[in-house]
C-alpha cells in the first residue's frame, strides 16, 4: 500500500530491487507508511545524540506494532564519526542483542547515519534488509536515494563501503522544520546540482523560488524533493553501480571531497563543500570551452543565495590535487572531474594539472 494521498511515490526501477520513495508530511507518524515492511521479529534504530530525542520516540511507537522487539544504537553526530569505530558500534548493538539475518535496521538521521547504516546492513551476516529515514534535506534528495553506502578513510570520502538498496526511503518533510539553518543550506546544494547536469528548467525553477525555499514554504519544498528524487531515480535506473552516467550525480564532488578531507571530516558541511565544488566544477567547464563565463557567475549567485560558500579554503593547489587523485573516478592516477557540457547535461572528463590549478587559484584561498 502506499501512504496517504496527500504524499508522493517516486518509484526506484532495479528489478528485484525496486523499492519506493515515499515524500509527504507527517510520514513518520502515519500508519500507512509502515505497512508492508520486511517481517522479522527485531528492529534496529540507527540514530545519533541529534536526533534522538526529536523523532526516535514515535520512529519506535510505530515500529513496535510491527515488531517484537525495537532495538537503538545512538551515535555520535558528525561527519567525523562516520568512520569504523561507528560501524564496529552498530556490529556490537547487532551481535550483543542476537539479531539474525532477517533484523531490519532503520536508518534514522542524515547522511552521515544512511551511509553508515546501509554500509551495516550490507555487511552484516552478508546483508539484512534496512529502510531510510532521512532527517535531513541533504538526505532525502540524495544520499538516501540508490543504495551508495560507506563510511570515510582518513584519505579519502567513502572509499570503504558497498552498493546496497533500501527498502523504502521514507521523506517526512515535517522534520525539516527542526534542521539547523547551516545544515538545511548543505541540503539545497544537491537540489541545486540536478539543475546544470540533468534539468536546466529545474535551475530556473530553483533561482525563482529560492526565497520560499530558504523560508522552508511547503509546497516549493515538496517541489523541490520530489523532482530531486525523479532525477536520481531516473539516474539510478540506468545505472546502479556508477559504471557511467551515474558518476553525474557527483557534480562539484570532487573538489569538495578534497575539501572536507583537506579540512578535517566535519569542518566544513559536506553540502557546504559541495556548493563551493560545483563553482569550481562550474569554472572549468568554462575553462575547457564547454560553458560561457556567464554560467560560472550564475551558479556562484544561486549557491550564495542559498547560504554556501563559494570560496575553497586554502589548502594549495598540490595538496588539493593529491586529495583528488584519491578520488574515486580517477583512473590510473588521472583525476576525473563531472563537467557541464551544456546546460542540462553533464559528462566525465580529464583535465590537465596545470588546468586544474588555475580553477583553484582562482576559487580558494
Amino acid at each position: 500500500m502506499s501512504p496517504a494521498a496527500a504524499s508522493h511515490t517516486v518509484p526506484i526501477e532495479l528489478g528485484e530491487r525496486s523499492y519506493p520513495i515515499h515524500i509527504g508530511s507527517g510520514l513518520l507518524t502515519d500508519p500507512v507508511a509502515w505497512e508492508g515492511l520486511p517481517r522479522a521479529s527485531t528492529a534496529v534504530v540507527v540514530t545519533n545524540v541529534t536526533v534522538a530525542p526529536l523523532y526516535l520516540a514515535r520512529v519506535r511507537q510505530m515500529l513496535q506494532v510491527h515488531y517484537t522487539r525495537v532495538v537503538d544504537v545512538v551515535l555520535p553526530d558528525g561527519e567525523e564519526h562516520k568512520d569504523w569505530h561507528s560501524l564496529n558500534t552498530v556490529f556490537d548493538h547487532l551481535l550483543g542483542q542476537a539479531c539474525d539475518r532477517r533484523t531490519v535496521l532503520f536508518a534514522l538521521g542524515g547522511g552521515v547515519i544512511g551511509d553508515l547504516t546501509g554500509f551495516a546492513a550490507a555487511c552484516y551476516m552478508r546483508g539484512v534488509p534496512f529502510v531510510q529515514l532521512p532527517t535531513t534535506l541533504l538526505a532525502q534528495v540524495d544520499s538516501s536515494v540508490g543504495g551508495k553506502t560507506a563510511v570515510n578513510h582518513p584519505m579519502g570520502k567513502n572509499m570503504i563501503g558497498a552498493f546496497y538498496q533500501p527498502q523504502r526511503v521514507l521523506c517526512d518533510l515535517d522534520v525539516l522544520r527542526t534542521l539547523p539553518d547551516r545544515e538545511y543550506s548543505a541540503g539545497l546544494a544537491e537540489v541545486i546540482k540536478y539543475g546544470p547536469i540533468a534539468d536546466a528548467p529545474f535551475l530556473d525553477w530553483i533561482e525563482a523560488n529560492l526565497p520560499a525555499l530558504m523560508a522552508r514554504d511547503p509546497a516549493a519544498l515538496a517541489h523541490a524533493v520530489r523532482r530531486s528524487c525523479e532525477i536520481k531515480a531516473w539516474v539510478v535506473g540506468q545505472d546502479e553501480r556508477e559504471g557511467g552516467l551515474r558518476a553525474i550525480l557527483n557534480f562539484g564532488h570532487t573538489f569538495g571531497h578534497a575539501i572536507e578531507a583537506g579540512l578535517g571530516y566535519g569542518e566544513w558541511l559536506h553540502g557546504e563543500a559541495v556548493g563551493c565544488g560545483m563553482v569550481m566544477a562550474a569554472e572549468l567547464s568554462h575553462r575547457l570551452g564547454l560553458m560561457p563565463a556567464g554560467f560560472v557567475q550564475r551558479l556562484r549567485d544561486v549557491a550564495q543565495r542559498a547560504g554556501l560558500p563559494v570560496r575553497g579554503p586554502d589548502l594549495g593547489v598540490p595538496r588539493y590535487l593529491e586529495l583528488m587523485r584519491v578520488d574515486k573516478k580517477a583512473q590510473d592516477g588521472e583525476i576525473r572531474f563531472v563537467v557541464i557540457e551544456s546546460l542540462g547535461r553533464a559528462g566525465l572528463r580529464g583535465a590537465p594539472d596545470a588546468l586544474v590549478g588555475e580553477v583553484i587559484a582562482a576559487h580558494a584561498g
